[in-house]
């Protein structure tokens, strides 16, 4: 009876035990990941990033999470778990060797950190106390050589909780904000916008737009232009062939009613061309493969119109124009939807404006059409023939040619275009259109003057900052005929590139003041991805700042710098008048937000950022101005401290005061 009364008591303590306290074990990949946020990809359950089996060092795991850095995962605990458990490490499926962390936060702090991973090391296990924690973040983080290649697999990962694993969102979602205008209409005075320095190869064309924007009549001369030049003086187009190889200066100058303005140009003649970065348009943002002549044909006629006055000169035509075959001759023509591809150059070259094409290394390129592999010398010389003046290779289906990737391998048919191009009597700005790490290091070795530093851009505001905020690590390698470049600006209606319906940008307006300040200091090629004959006036007005665009036109070509400070960052980059531009940007590629409560509120607030003269490299007394109000603001000795709007910035103009 005593052992039968001692099991009721047993019972009874266990039935009054509440049901919070019964301890269970949550698997993460179990967990809705929805609200996993990561800037490029998408997290997959049981596999890696790129959709493979998991495998770390070599060791096949049955369960986790791929993701790619910079990701967040917010858990919300409610204080009821008592630990985390599992392995991290770098998937092995990867044609590259980068460098990774692992981070769990819980209520605002750090409370474990892995070693820096990289494909091959086996995973690392961890095990950590959440007693009382209420919240905690997942993160991965780049480690010193930015986001790309980052496949990241969360292993058997299980949390031992009494309660329940919620997912939130780690980021706010954004507010709706009214676009606003901050940039002046451009007076009736002629300001010529063109580029001071302008680089040509010897007996090749020369097509140099005179662009100014004013009243219009307007009348444009030209003075001491090299021999072979000419200058059409109602359009300001200038036209020839310089023969022998030099630096040469001419005066350009525009004149209206209202006035004139002029501009001393530096005219390279020898091997570099694109010596300030191509400002333009390409079709695939909007488009995508189903881009055709008349879309072409309306892009350039809203350039003529809108923009060219502001320096906007190329055309680009994206992936999708390809024939199914090529001629006996081994050309390859345009499909259908292009059927005379000089006929569509005549007409943009007659509008002052420049014609890019795009092609791929692989047999075949990534919408399926043909690419050029075998066929590089062709095709090199169908271009040239047709009128092209840019060249956007991009890596795809390369693979089925060399399926292990290496540098070496890689690079072989990015230089073997590089020189086919070199010898067509026309200058073909070159666009090594390979995403991928070390390409800044050997993309010049392939004649490139520009290369792509990431993968494929979108227009959600983690991405763009996952993008922008970390160029610095590439930044050295900028010069005159060679730019980094972070992708096509996500500005105005877009979507049809992505398999999306074409919408407004999602970034704010704020956020695309950001983005288009921090490519204009990084001197990136600025190119335009939307549908431009559906450009609002908001759009408009953002894309055809002058003083925004010179900081990007700069002729130094100055490596911009970046300074890590309270709120956000400060970009800074010098300039041919001896004045800096500095931007003050509230981004934070690993922002959490811990209090839900103010997810409204912060995105109301301005932010205070700080910059000493000692951090820029600076000293003395700064006249300051805002360059996209165009407004002188005061003046400052020693530092500058802006208040900034929500992911915005403050572009300012930094001149120093004569005494």
């Amino acid at each position: 009876m005593f052992h039968f009364l001692r099991f009721l008591l047993v019972l009874c303590t266990i039935a009054a035990l509440p049901v919070q306290s019964i301890a269970k074990e949550v698997y993460i990949d179990k967990l809705d990941l929805r609200l996993l946020l990561q800037d490029w990809g998408a997290p997959v359950i049981n596999k890696s990033v790129i959709g493979s089996p998991l495998s770390v060092g070599g060791v096949r795991y049955s369960r986790g999470i791929g993701t790619h850095s910079v990701s967040r995962f917010m858990l919300k605990l409610g204080g009821k778990a008592s630990f985390i458990s599992g392995f991290v490490g770098a998937d092995d499926r990867n044609d590259y060797t980068m460098d990774m962390a692992f981070k769990i936060l819980a209520d605002g702090e750090v409370i474990w950190t892995s070693n820096i991973m990289r494909k091959g090391m086996p995973a690392q296990p961890f095990n950590v106390d959440l007693k009382g924690k209420q919240q905690i973040v997942l993160m991965v983080t780049e480690a010193g050589d930015g986001i790309m290649y980052d496949h990241a697999d969360w292993l058997e990962v299980k949390i031992e909780t009494s309660g329940e694993v919620i997912p939130l969102s780690a980021y706010p979602e954004s507010i709706a904000k009214e676009k606003y205008i901050l940039t002046p209409k451009p007076a009736d005075k002629p300001r010529i916008n063109s580029p001071s320095v302008f680089g040509v190869r010897p007996s090749n064309p020369f097509l140099y737009q005179v662009v100014a924007t004013g009243k219009r009549p307007m009348k444009f001369t030209a003075y001491q232009l090299p021999k072979g030049l000419s200058i059409d003086e109602t359009t300001g187009l200038i036209t020839g062939k310089i023969e022998q190889a030099g630096r040469y200066y001419m005066v350009v100058r525009a004149d209206n009613e209202a006035g004139g303005d002029f501009r001393r140009v530096t005219v390279e003649v020898g091997d570099k061309i694109a010596l300030t970065p191509p400002m333009g348009w390409n079709s695939w943002n909007c488009w995508g493969i189903n881009v055709d002549e008349q879309k072409v044909k309306d892009a350039a006629d809203f350039m003529s119109r809108e923009l060219v006055n502001h320096g906007w000169s190329y055309i680009n035509i994206d992936d999708g124009w390809e024939a199914k075959t090529r001629t006996k001759e081994g050309e390859l023509p345009g499909n259908e939807k292009f059927p005379d591809f000089k006929r569509l150059a005549d007409y943009i070259h007659a509008k002052g404006l420049k014609f890019g094409i795009y092609s791929s290394p692989g047999p075949r390129t990534c919408g399926g059409y043909l690419g050029s592999y075998g066929h590089e010398a062709i095709d090199a010389k169908t271009w040239a023939n047709w009128g092209v003046d840019y060249l956007k290779y991009d890596y795809c289906l390369y693979t089925d040619v060399a399926p292990v990737p290496t540098e070496t391998i890689i690079k072989a048919p990015y230089v073997l275009m590089g020189e086919e191009l070199k010898k067509q009597e026309r200058d073909i700005v070159y666009c090594v259109g390979y995403g991928a790490p070390n390409v800044w290091y050997w993309g010049q070795e392939a004649n490139g003057n520009q290369w792509r530093t990431t993968r494929d851009i979108t227009d959600d505001w983690n991405v763009v900052v996952a993008i922008g905020a970390f160029q610095d690590l590439m930044a050295p390698v900028t010069k005159p005929g060679q730019y980094n470049d972070p992708d096509m600006l996500v500005v105005g209606k877009l979507g049809g590139g992505w398999g999306a319906k074409m919408h407004d940008s999602k970034l704010t307006a704020d956020e695309q003041y950001s983005h288009l300040s921090l490519w204009s200091l990084l001197s990136s090629p600025l190119l335009i991805g939307c549908d431009m004959n559906a450009m609002d006036a908001f759009t408009l007005n953002l894309l055809t700042n002058d003083e925004v665009i010179a900081v990007n036109q700069d002729p130094l070509v100055k490596p911009a710098k970046k300074i890590l400070t309270k709120n956000g960052q400060v970009w800074s980059k010098e300039l041919e008048d001896g004045s800096i531009a500095v931007g003050f940007f509230n981004m934070d590629p690993y922002y959490i937000l811990w209090d839900k409560s103010r997810e409204t509120a912060i995105q109301q607030e301005q932010y205070e950022i700080s910059v000493d003269w000692t951090q820029l490299g600076i000293k003395g007394e700064y006249q300051v101005r805002d360059l996209w109000t165009q407004k002188d603001i005061g003046k400052a000795t020693q530092k500058y401290t802006a208040k900034v709007p929500y992911h915005g910035v403050k572009f300012l103009k930094l001149t120093p005061v004569k005494k």
